[in-house]
């Protein structure tokens, strides 16, 4: 065999160049310097020894050695490989900075394969240093030529060599890749046996081979040796191939739909995070231009966005994982053993095994999302509550629970009386938790101390239950009451909510059931149906963060009605059930949640379209109108400094009078609440405020402001030149502001007539007011005509009416003989004609398109039939209420307050009340309110009757106080 003399190149690991086949590698400086050299010498390219390396020395043995590398590693040998590859040197270049992988390698060198050498052994070593510095030349030796192989030897290689093209064709997704193994497979069916050697080194370098098999190949110098190791190389690597492309396309199949999207997410993501940190890189660049760098102050934000993970808004792994470890954080503080724990270890083990794109992934995290953001009473807290107990221990807790209520609002002394019994007996349960509390762990002192000086008996050994520890025993819960204010819109039966929740510092809920028709909204959807969901109570528990918070149903009495959605009012007798609500269950969420702490407050206006089992089950409390003495208080400490605030003037620039504040409560407003005189009070403050902005825009001095009594007319007339702004507010003023009053028209229409009568009324509002009741005589045949959108109830109150003034005609001196129809044959009716004409009463209660009834307007109707059949009038300023009998009796009626507050904001002086309802006057109506209006108590219509025309309007035949001469009242009883 021949030998030579080469320069040897060592090839960084895992680099190998086989013969006929081409690499290119970076070289030092030095290296490139001494091949650039060694070019210029001679005539041809040069050929150089490359050896490859074994293993990787230090990432790259053939750099200098790092700093940490000592001298005795770096003068060690070099794990060169026995058998190299004498290749020319084709090229020798220098590419730019920009463009170089190492800036110690800034040469790059293309070699090109001839044949093997063999290095032979040398005394002197080769080392890292020596390699990297110069190029050592080394004795190499030549394997023989010439040699063919066996015919049995070269078919199998070619047969195995095709089947790996077949298989590398077929899979190639690019054509030119195809059409290049098509040739490689026509040069096989040509190929001479002894090119084969030849062929395999040609595949080996081309296909994609691994280290050890191209060192296998590059190490064998015999032909037919290395045609039966190319031979098994190209069996494996088919075999490969093949199980490779059934399991992609296994894999392929049994890929879904959301696989594949979760799939495609997932390099989008990737995708996004690379673009973010290229951005992040280029924003942050010493060399970035810096006309792009924003004008504006620099948002000091920006700088902690970036250090972490960019936008909140990114969807990167990071926040993935965070998400799930605070969810498996809130499941493990659930208490041991309880039901909401059981379910979420249950679900959290669903949830690992589901794949993470799929639908259940989303619907099981979904729900644990709930159920783990569910305030339970028995887990412990995540984070520190913002109110403590140390409120309750207070001395002062009442008090200042008291000062709350007065200060946001004024009057309803009966409701704030209620909950300051509550807050009471919340203190007092509270206090007397801790002393049991406090018992218990003395006595538990003195029993653990003596556990030390028990002997050991093996026989009295405790038996250990293998049960998870069981949650410990909470202390009984303080139940809240429940509470259902009813009264007219504007009275502040929510805001009362609001001020409760801040007298026991706890969080403030509203749930609005207006309009709710679906049993689903208070009970939650079924998990079973799509986008379910639970209800508006587990809703509200998890915005408030505690199990203790204030929750206010408004609009109770508007909830929809049973239909085939289900009757939300029945899933509410379960949620406002003291005995029940502690184990309320949803159906979303499916484990029973405690509500006994909740303290549930219900509004409505009317109690009529409420179940009577809903009542029930609740605490009533009315909410009456407001007095125009509590108006003006509201007014003047919660209205005009909220309109002020609104409409950006202070209280210095604008200043109502107590006489104009009243005449917009009094003819501008009429109604139970204060909404109406909010708005009037809005209007007024909105007019001064565009009269102070047209003064300051005339340049003037927003220090003087005069007052309306200060500047004489004269003395405006001589300053009309100048600006002026008068910040006082007159009764005079307010029809230039307001408008004409609204309820002047109506007040100047009330007057004493023949058959009109004042009674008084409920509106569906739950507003009480005056309603008149119009009677005439027509021509007819005795009937009694009734309009006015009446129903059956208070038709039959007419009904009744007139045939108590038909019995009772003769005493009143409507007709000559008793027993005579007064329809018939009364007089004094003001007909023209006949005295004896045959009349039809014509009853009317004005304004017919609301909906009149209800037992209250017997005595109106009484009175009015009266009036129209004697001629005797009641004074305009006197109204009544109450039903009769056909005993003449006056029996109680409800809504007593509403009725005496819209009497009194209608100006009226006397009012006419059954003697039942005396209680109800002197306990609800305000003292100012009794003192500014007589009442007058009667139990029979006769003492109605002169309450009314007054005392010897009527002649009554007969005396009226022993009853002599008068007929007697025969009574039947069942």
């Amino acid at each position: 065999m021949a030998t030579a003399k080469l320069p040897v190149l060592a090839l960084p690991h895992p680099s190998i160049l086989l013969p006929s086949a081409r690499v290119t590698i970076p070289v030092s400086k030095s290296l490139g310097q001494l091949l650039l050299s060694l070019i210029e010498g001679s005539d041809a390219l040069p050929i150089v020894a490359a050896i490859p390396l074994t293993s990787p020395v230090h990432d790259d043995k053939t750099l200098p050695p790092p700093p940490d590398v000592s001298e005795t590693q770096a003068s060690s040998d070099l794990p060169l490989a026995e058998w190299g590859t004498a290749a020319r040197v084709l090229r020798l270049v220098r590419p730019p900075a920009s463009t170089r992988t190492s800036p110690q390698q800034p040469y790059l060198v293309s070699l090109h394969g001839l044949t093997r050498v063999r290095l032979l052994p040398s005394k002197n070593k080769l080392t890292a240093q020596l390699v990297t510095s110069s190029l050592q030349t080394r004795d190499v030796e030549y394997p023989p030529q010439g040699t063919v192989p066996s015919k049995e030897a070269v078919e199998r290689f070619k047969q195995a060599a095709g089947r790996l093209l077949e298989r590398l064709s077929r899979d190639s997704m690019q054509l030119s890749r195809r059409e290049g193994y098509a040739k490689i497979l026509g040069m096989l069916d040509d190929l001479q046996d002894a090119r084969a050697p030849w062929m395999a080194d040609v595949l080996m370098g081309t296909l994609n081979s691994e280290y050890s098999d191209n060192l296998a190949i590059l190490s064998t110098p015999d032909a037919e040796a290395r045609l039966q190791t190319a031979t098994t190389i190209f069996l494996k690597q088919a075999s490969i191939s093949e199980v490779s492309r059934k399991i992609a396309s296994a894999v392929d199949e049994s890929l879904s739909k959301q696989q594949k999207e979760f799939f495609l997410k997932q390099q989008l993501t990737a995708i996004q995070r690379e673009l973010q940190a290229l951005q992040k890189g280029s924003g942050e660049s010493p060399s970035g231009n810096s006309n792009n760098l924003p004008s504006g102050p620099i948002d000091t934000n920006a700088g902690a966005a970036d250090k972490g993970s960019g936008s909140e808004l990114d969807d990167d792994e990071q926040h993935e994982a965070d998400d799930l470890a605070d969810l498996k954080r809130r499941i493990e503080a659930m208490a041991i053993g309880s039901e909401e724990r059981k379910m979420g270890v249950r679900e959290w083990r669903r949830l690992k095994r589901i794949p993470q794109g799929s639908v259940e992934n989303g619907v099981i995290r979904t729900y644990l999302e709930w159920l783990t953001s569910i305030p339970w009473p028995n887990s412990a807290p995540l984070t520190p509550s913002s109110t403590s107990t140390s409120d309750l221990k207070d001395r002062s807790f009442l008090k200042n629970a008291r000062s709350q209520l007065d200060s946001d609002h004024f009057g309803l002394e009966k409701i704030k009386k209620r909950l300051i019994e509550y807050l009471a007996v919340v203190r007092l349960k509270e206090l007397n938790s801790e002393k049991e509390q406090h018992a218990q762990e003395q006595n538990s002192e003195p029993k653990a101390e003596g556990k030390e000086l028990v002997l050991y008996d093996k026989q009295q050994l405790p038996q250990i239950p293998s049960s998870p520890t069981p949650a410990p025993k909470r202390r009984k819960a303080i139940r809240g009451p429940i509470l259902l204010f009813v009264g007219p819109p504007g009275t502040g039966k929510t805001s009362l909510g609001q001020s409760i929740a801040k007298s026991l510092g706890r969080p403030f809920q509203r749930i609005s059931l207006g309009g709710v028709r679906d049993e689903a909204e208070i009970r939650g959807h079924r998990r079973t149906y799509v986008a379910s969901g639970p209800g508006l109570i587990v809703q509200a528990l998890r915005k408030a963060g505690r199990p203790d918070p204030v929750l206010l149903l408004d609009e109770i009495d508007k909830i929809g009605q049973s239909n085939f959605h289900g009757d939300p009012g029945a899933a509410l007798l379960e949620v406002l059930d003291p005995e029940q609500n502690w184990n309320f269950n949803d159906h979303y969420i499916n484990v029973p949640v405690d509500l006994s702490q909740v303290l549930f407050i219900c509004t409505a206006n009317s109690l009529d379209t409420i179940s009577t089992p809903l009542l029930d089950r609740c605490e009533i409390i009315q909410l009456s109108g407001y007095t125009y003495d509590e108006k003006m208080h509201i007014a003047r400490r919660f209205l005009l400094p909220k309109q002020l605030t609104a409409n950006g003037l202070e209280p210095e620039h604008v200043t109502i009078t107590e006489p104009a504040l009243l005449h917009i409560a009094t003819r501008y407003t009429r109604e139970a609440g204060v909404r109406s005189l909010e708005r009037a009070i809005g209007g007024v403050i909105r007019y001064k405020a565009v009269e102070w902005a047209e003064y300051l825009d005339q340049s003037g001095d927003p220090k003087v402001i005069h007052q309306a009594e200060s500047i004489p007319q004269e003395n405006q007339a001589a300053d009309s030149g100048k600006p002026s702004y008068r910040r006082s507010v007159l009764e005079s003023d307010l029809e230039q502001i307001l408008g004409i009053s609204r309820y002047d028209e109506s007040e100047m229409e009330r007057e004493a007539r023949r058959g009109l009568i004042y009674g008084l009324v409920v509106t569906g509002a739950g507003e009480g007011g005056v309603m008149p009741v119009e009677s005439i005589a027509v021509p007819g045949t005795g009937k009694l005509k009734l309009t006015g959108s009446l129903g059956d109830v208070i038709r039959e109150s007419g009904e009744l009416a007139l045939s108590w003034v038909k019995r009772h005609a003769w005493e009143l001196g409507m007709v000559d003989r008793p027993m005579e129809d007064v329809l018939k044959a009364g007089r004094g009716l003001g007909m023209p004609g006949s005295k004896e004409a045959v009349v039809d009463i014509h009853l009317h209660l004005p304004a017919g398109a609301q909906k009149k009834d209800g037992p209250s307007a017997g005595v109106a109707m009484t009175c009015a039939l009266v009036s129209l059949l004697t001629g005797a009038c009641v004074p305009s300023t006197t109204a009544m209420t109450g039903e009769i009998t056909l005993r003449g009796r006056v029996t109680a009626v409800g809504g007593i307050k509403e009725k005496v507050l819209g009497a009194h904001r209608a100006q009226m002086t006397k009012v006419i009340l059954p003697y039942a309802n005396r209680k109800d006057v002197e306990h609800d109506v305000p003292l100012e309110v009794r003192n500014e209006m007589e009442f007058v108590f009667v139990r029979t219509v006769q003492e109605a009757l002169e309450a009314a025309f007054g005392k010897g309007a009527l002649g009554w035949r007969g005396t009226v106080g022993d009853g002599a001469g008068r007929h007697v009242l025969m009574e039947s009883r069942l």
